[in-house]
């Protein structure tokens, strides 16, 4: 009983974590479009420009932070399948970068480790739910 109370706040925690991390990104996209840009040293210089990181990083964004608080408080199963999801293709997409145009800086490999780190924690938390509860992934 124990178990499945830790099993289940640690992953309500990780699930809302992977949410208001999601959030605070697409706040920043929909305040100061460039303000995300500037992570990456990379300058935005027409208006197709500023509305396609509003759109994806603020409004994809905002929308997946509305589907993981929604999973954190239905359906953990889900929620860390979906993270695990998230958070692992983020960190393919680096390594893909790697593979194809070289080293990441220090930004990219920061977040390639915290990407990993998110997915492999998801993946854990998702072995144990199915094994203690017999839940279904």
């Amino acid at each position: 009983m124990k178990q499945h109370k830790l099993l289940r706040i640690s992953s309500a925690a990780l699930i809302g974590f992977s949410a208001f991390a999601i959030l605070m990104v697409s706040i920043m996209a929909f305040q100061s479009p460039q303000a995300v840009m500037d992570l990456v040293q990379v300058k935005l210089t027409n208006n197709d420009a500023f509305s396609s990181i509003r759109g994806v990083y603020g409004g994809v964004g905002l929308t997946i932070f509305i589907s993981l608080l929604y999973l954190a408080f239905k359906d953990h199963t889900k929620g860390l399948v979906f993270a695990a999801i998230l958070w692992g293709c983020y960190a393919l997409s680096r390594v893909m970068t790697i593979s194809i145009e070289g080293p990441l800086g220090a930004f990219g490999t920061q977040w390639l480790i915290i990407e990993s780190v998110l997915c492999f924690l998801s993946l854990v938390l998702l072995v144990l739910k199915i094994k203690l509860t017999g839940a279904k992934a």
